[in-house]
């Protein structure tokens, strides 16, 4: 409905460790597309850390088969499950999302900016787009433009809202 109206939008979606552990995830997208219609790179599937973590191998493979039909991956709360480098670098994400504790927390507390910031410079580093969660005020939008951050998200930019509202 989104493309039919001329929005360019991306919709985000929540996987969960059930959905990425289980073996009809493929087909199921794969049918969902077909039925759709929908351009498969203005969908992006978030994870979890803990979830690509309860089963590494399987969880690439999965993640690898969403990729090559053409969705967008994102790791979802970054920082605050059980990082990996050795995985960040094999799976085939677009985005990283610093996780909203970080965010709200960096009007009050440096080490909280320092997390931004190297998450920030991580994921530029590896060629991800990198999205901060939890902004709900003007003063932290603006330290994340000046730390370079690519999209935010959160209530001070809009509440959630259904979609008739969003046309």
């Amino acid at each position: 409905q989104l493309q039919a109206e001329g929005l360019s939008l991306t919709v985000s979606m929540n996987l969960s460790v059930r959905d990425l552990l289980g073996t009809h995830l493929g087909d199921m997208l794969d049918e969902q597309l077909q039925a759709s219609q929908a351009d498969p790179a203005m969908i992006e599937f978030e994870i979890t850390e803990s979830a690509v973590m309860t089963d590494p191998a399987h969880t690439v493979e999965a993640l690898n088969r969403i990729a090559d039909a053409g969705f967008r991956l994102a790791i979802d709360d970054f920082g605050t499950g059980y990082s990996s480098f050795a995985y960040l670098k094999k799976l085939p994400v677009h985005t990283l999302k610093i996780d909203k504790s970080f965010v709200i927390g960096m009007a009050q507390d440096d080490n909280d900016t320092a997390i931004v910031r190297t998450s920030i410079e991580l994921a530029h580093s590896l060629n991800l787009k990198i999205v901060a969660e939890g902004v709900e005020e003007a003063a932290t939008l603006e330290r994340l433009q000046e730390l370079g951050c690519d999209a935010v998200q959160g209530f001070y930019i809009c509440r959630a809202l259904p979609a008739a509202e969003l046309m």
